[in-house]
């Protein structure tokens, strides 16, 4: 009963809404013209596969799971790219918190730390003009867990992937480092590493923040429509991507 009421609301709240308007159009416009008809139906479809979770799994599986943390880091220095943070939000010893998936990120970059000892790269400045700086938010919650200051050097320029990689590329010259260890969330990793191979860096990828299961598990809400974008945010990844080649 659950799921049909889930199942129901997903077609009377956006984005489902949408479809159920879509079909409803089509359905009246097929006695006058049935061209618009199909296309109205057609358009319907299409936006249905794209805002059912089903979809938008597969579709982040795809490049989530295209790189595996690997057994033992192995590298001479560990890069954590941003991903975003506000900037005047209250935090024990300071403004500005790290966003959910940057977060995530620097619990990784953490653990690498205890186990490797390694120097940290924190990639990531101001995205937005209400935005915080990533690097030094970064950094003072790193401090905050007991890593060195001394060990770890911000780059705080940078408001995109291509630029994490580039103005990261002066630091691993200017610092003779030559075996990165690249932080960032699953989805992003491809893109990510992409980037850095671009400009010559050859990285050890340790993707993190992961925002589905390895596993394709299918249940009915899987097919309801849902606001939580996971196909839009992995096609973004794809056109991303593409966009390296133009």
């Amino acid at each position: 009963m659950v799921y049909i009421i889930k199942f129901i609301y997903g077609f009377l709240l956006p984005p489902g809404l949408f479809v159920t308007l879509l079909i409803a159009l089509g359905i009246w416009a097929y006695r006058r013209n049935k061209a618009i008809a199909r296309m109205t139906l057609v358009l319907a479809f299409l936006w249905y596969l794209l805002t059912i979770p089903f979809t938008g799994v597969l579709l982040t599986q795809s490049l989530e799971n295209r790189y595996e943390p690997p057994a033992e880091a192995s590298g001479d220095v560990i890069v954590m790219l941003g991903s975003g943070a506000t900037s005047d939000t209250p935090d024990i010893d300071g403004e500005g918190q790290l966003s959910e998936g940057a977060a995530n990120r620097l619990l990784t970059t953490y653990g690498l730390y205890q186990q490797t000892e390694l120097p940290i790269i924190l990639s990531g400045g101001q995205v937005f003009p209400d935005s915080g700086v990533e690097a030094a938010i970064a950094k003072r919650q790193l401090i905050r867990l007991g890593v060195p200051e001394d060990i770890i050097i911000e780059e705080n320029r940078s408001v995109n992937t291509k630029q994490n990689a580039e103005f990261t590329k002066e630091i691993l010259q200017k610092n003779r480092y030559t075996k990165p260890i690249l932080v960032a969330s699953a989805l992003q990793m491809e893109r990510a590493v992409r980037n850095f191979d671009r400009i010559d860096i050859a990285v050890q990828p340790f993707p993190t923040d992961y925002t589905v299961n390895e596993r394709l598990v299918i249940y009915p809400n899987q097919f309801t429509p849902s606001g939580n974008d996971l196909a839009f945010a992995a096609i973004k990844e794809y056109v991303g991507i593409l966009s390296l080649y133009f």
